[in-house]
C-alpha cells in the first residue's frame, strides 16, 4: 500500500509538473502570434513571466486554476511586444521629459496664459522627475501662434517657478525663453556682453535681460543648464526614455550608439533597478573597443546588455550628408555641381573596425544611408568574410535609405540584415522626391518590397529621438508609404500588415539573437506582450496610425496602461506636430550646427559672414547625423559622474 501511494504521489506530481497552472489567461479578442505555424489564437496563458499555452480557448482553459486571473481583451488585439531595431533610448528620455508647448491641434498653447497653465499641468504630472532633474524644459512654443504675438519672458516664467530653472525652446530652435533662475545659472546679467552670432534681448533700460535669447546666445546657455543635471539627472533621462518606449508597446529598446560615459550612466541606472524593459546597447567601435570586449554579453543584467559594436560611415540623407554614388538631385544650399555627400569615417577606419569585429566575433551594426557608403560596407564585409571563419554574425545595415536593388542582393549574399527606416516615406518622402534623389529614385527609398521579393528578413525602426518612437507610425509607414502631402512612394515597396509586424517583432528579435525567447507568442517564450486598441490586420491600412497602445506587458507584468491619467501625460509631452515638424529634432540639429560653430576660433566666430552661415545652416536644419550623435554625447558628458 505505501508503494501504491508513493507511485500515485509521483504520478500526481508529474501531472502537476506537466500541466502548470496559469497565472493569467488572455482571451476575448484577436491574438496575433507572429508564428507562421499558427498566426492566430483564441487564448494565451502565462506563468512566471513566460508563455505556457497559446491556441484554442478550450485547450488554454485547461491551464486555469482557482488563482488564475482571466483577462477579457474585449475585442482588443494582443501581439508580441515590439522590439526596437534601432533607436537611442537614453537621449529619447529628454524628449519624454519635456513639456509640449505646441499650438492646437498638437498641443494646447494659444496664449501666454495657456502656456503657463500647460507648464503647471506638466510639472504636476511629472513632479518626481522635476524634483530629480531640478530643471523644467519645454519645446515648441511659437509667438506666431500666441494671441500676444510675443515670446514669453522671465517675468512670465517666474510665475511658474523662481527656484527651478526653466528653459523653453522655440519650435525652430532659434529662440529660447528662460526664467530668472535659469538666467542666474547661465551668468546672464545686465552687464553681460553680447554673444557673437546671438542676441540677449533687453528690457526698456537697454540692459536688463528679458529672458529671451536668440541663436548663439541660447546655445551658449544650454550647456550651463544641462550640466546641472549631473549623473542622476541623466540617469533619469534614460529611465524616462525606457518608459517612453514602453508607452508605444516596446518591451525591448536599443541604445544604438553608446560611448563610455553613456554606458556608465545606463549601467548605474540599471543597477538601481530602474528599467522595466530590456535595452540592447551598441558601443561606438571607433571610440572604445576594449570596453566593447569587456562589456559584451548575451545575457541581460538588470535589463541592460552590450550587444555589439556600432559603426557610422556617412550622415543624413535628408541633410545631404549621406554619401551617394551620384550627385544629389536638387540639394537645398550652397553645393557645388556634382555634390554627392561624403564619408564620416575614412576607408581605413571602416575596414579596420569591420575586421576587428570579425576577429572578435562581434556583431556590428553600421549606419550607412547613401549608395557609396553601402558599397563600402558591402566591400569590407565581403573582404572580412573571406578572411575569417564563417559564423552566424548577423551584421546589420542601419537605415540604408538609398539602397540600390543590386545592393539588396549583396546584403542577402553576405547575411547582412537590412534595418530600414520606412518612416522616411512619411516625414521626408516629399523632400526626397523633390530634392535628394528625385521622383524616380524616391520610390525606392527604404526598399522593403525588394527584401520581401527575395524572402529576406528585414527590420523597421524609428531612430528616436531623431524621429519619435511611435510604433503605429512605424507600421503605418511600412505598410502605406504615404508621404505628408498624400503621395505614395513606390507602391511596389509596400508590404502587408503581417510582414510589417514581423519587422517589428520576430525579425528584430532575430537581429538581436533573441528569437528563441522573444518576438512571437509561443510556448516557452517570454510573456512580452502589447495590447492594441484595434487589430491592425483588420483595420483600413490608412488608419493604422490611429491605433493606440492600450497596455504593455513585460514578462507577465503590466508596465504601461493607457488610462485617462496617462493620456493626459501624453498630451502634455513633447511630440512631432501634425505636419511632422519636430521641435526636439530641430533642437538637436541646430545644437549640432552650433557645436561646430563654437569650435571655431573666437575671432572667426565674430566675422559677419560666419554668423550668417551659422544662421543659414540652422535655418536649413539638415545636418550630418554623426554630428547630431556627437552633440548628444557632448550633452551627456557635461554631467559630472561620481
Amino acid at each position: 500500500m505505501p508503494r501504491v501511494l508513493a507511485s500515485l504521489t509521483l504520478l500526481l506530481a508529474a501531472a502537476a509538473f506537466a500541466q502548470p497552472t496559469a497565472d493569467t489567461i488572455y482571451a476575448g479578442g484577436p491574438i496575433i502570434t507572429i508564428n507562421d505555424a499558427a498566426m492566430r489564437a483564441e487564448a494565451l496563458a502565462i506563468k512566471d513571466g513566460k508563455i505556457i499555452a497559446v491556441g484554442p480557448k478550450a485547450e488554454v482553459d485547461k491551464f486555469a486554476g482557482p488563482q488564475t486571473t482571466r483577462i477579457d481583451l474585449a475585442g482588443k488585439a494582443l501581439l508580441p511586444g515590439f522590439i526596437d531595431a534601432h533607436g537611442h533610448v537614453m537621449m529619447g528620455g529628454m524628449q519624454a521629459l519635456s513639456a509640449n508647448m505646441l499650438a492646437p491641434p498638437d498641443g494646447n498653447v494659444t496664449d501666454i496664459a495657456s502656456l503657463k497653465s500647460t507648464l503647471r499641468e506638466w510639472i504636476a504630472a511629472n513632479q518626481t522627475a522635476v524634483d530629480k532633474l531640478g530643471l523644467i524644459v519645454g519645446f515648441g512654443y511659437d509667438p506666431a501662434t500666441l494671441k500676444e504675438q510675443r515670446d514669453p519672458t522671465r517675468h512670465d516664467l517666474d510665475e511658474i517657478s523662481k527656484d527651478i530653472p526653466i528653459l523653453l525652446v522655440h519650435q525652430s530652435s532659434h529662440l529660447f525663453a528662460l526664467n530668472s533662475k535659469a538666467l542666474e545659472i547661465c551668468g546672464i546679467t545686465a552687464d553681460s556682453p553680447e554673444v557673437p552670432g546671438g542676441v540677449i534681448r533687453r528690457e526698456a533700460d537697454g540692459k536688463t535681460p528679458t529672458g529671451v535669447l536668440e541663436e548663439t546666445a541660447g546655445f551658449t546657455a544650454i550647456p550651463k543648464l544641462i550640466s546641472r543635471l549631473g549623473a542622476e539627472g541623466f540617469k533619469q533621462f534614460s529611465v524616462a526614455g525606457s518608459e517612453l518606449w514602453a508607452r508605444f508597446g516596446y518591451t525591448t529598446a536599443q541604445d544604438g550608439r553608446a560611448v563610455p560615459a553613456t554606458l556608465k550612466l545606463l549601467r548605474e541606472a540599471a543597477s538601481e533597478n530602474d528599467f522595466k524593459i530590456d535595452i540592447n546597447v551598441y558601443v561606438d567601435v571607433l571610440v572604445d573597443r576594449d570596453l566593447i570586449k569587456k562589456e559584451y554579453s548575451t545575457q541581460f543584467k538588470n535589463h541592460v546588455r552590450v550587444a555589439g559594436a556600432k559603426l557610422t560611415i556617412d550622415g543624413s540623407p535628408q541633410g545631404f550628408t549621406a554619401w551617394r554614388d551620384r550627385p544629389y538631385y536638387a540639394p537645398v544650399g550652397d553645393y557645388k555641381p556634382g555634390y554627392s555627400g561624403y564619408a564620416a569615417a575614412s576607408a581605413e577606419q571602416v575596414a579596420d573596425a569591420i575586421n576587428w569585429c570579425f576577429e572578435n566575433d562581434m556583431q556590428v551594426i553600421t549606419h550607412a544611408n547613401g549608395e557609396a557608403a553601402i558599397d563600402q560596407l558591402i566591400a569590407f564585409i565581403s573582404d572580412a568574410t573571406g578572411k575569417h571563419v564563417a559564423k552566424d554574425r548577423r551584421n546589420v545595415l542601419i537605415h540604408g535609405q538609398f539602397t540600390r536593388e543590386d545592393q539588396i542582393d549583396a546584403l542577402q549574399r553576405l547575411d547582412i540584415i537590412p534595418s530600414l527606416f520606412p518612416m522616411h516615406t512619411f516625414y521626408w518622402g516629399d523632400w526626397h522626391r523633390d530634392h535628394t534623389v528625385g521622383p524616380q529614385l524616391a520610390d525606392n527609398i527604404s526598399p522593403t518590397g525588394w527584401c520581401v521579393q527575395r524572402g529576406m528578413k528585414f527590420t523597421s525602426h524609428h531612430d528616436a529621438p531623431v524621429a519619435f518612437p511611435d510604433s503605429m507610425r512605424v507600421l503605418d509607414a511600412t505598410v502605406t508609404r504615404r508621404t505628408r502631402s498624400g503621395d505614395i512612394l513606390g507602391p511596389w515597396q509596400r508590404v502587408d500588415v503581417i510582414t510589417g509586424l514581423k519587422a517589428m517583432t520576430i525579425w528584430p528579435a532575430y537581429q538581436h539573437f533573441e528569437e528563441t525567447t522573444k518576438g512571437s507568442l509561443e510556448v516557452g517564450k517570454l510573456a512580452d506582450l502589447v495590447i492594441l486598441s484595434h487589430d491592425p490586420t483588420a483595420i483600413d491600412p490608412e488608419k493604422i496610425d490611429e491605433i493606440k497602445v492600450v497596455e504593455t506587458i513585460k514578462q507577465g507584468k503590466t508596465i504601461f496602461v493607457l488610462d485617462a491619467k496617462e493620456q493626459k501625460r501624453a498630451d502634455l509631452m513633447i511630440k512631432p506636430a501634425a505636419d511632422g515638424d519636430n521641435a526636439f529634432e530641430n533642437f538637436l540639429i541646430a545644437g549640432a550646427v552650433q557645436g561646430d560653430f563654437a569650435k571655431l576660433p573666437p575671432q572667426t566666430q565674430r566675422l559677419t559672414f560666419m554668423q550668417k552661415n551659422l544662421r543659414a545652416a540652422q535655418a536649413n536644419a539638415p545636418h550630418d547625423k554623426a554630428c547630431v550623435l556627437r552633440y548628444m554625447d557632448e550633452l551627456f558628458t557635461l554631467a559630472p559622474t561620481p
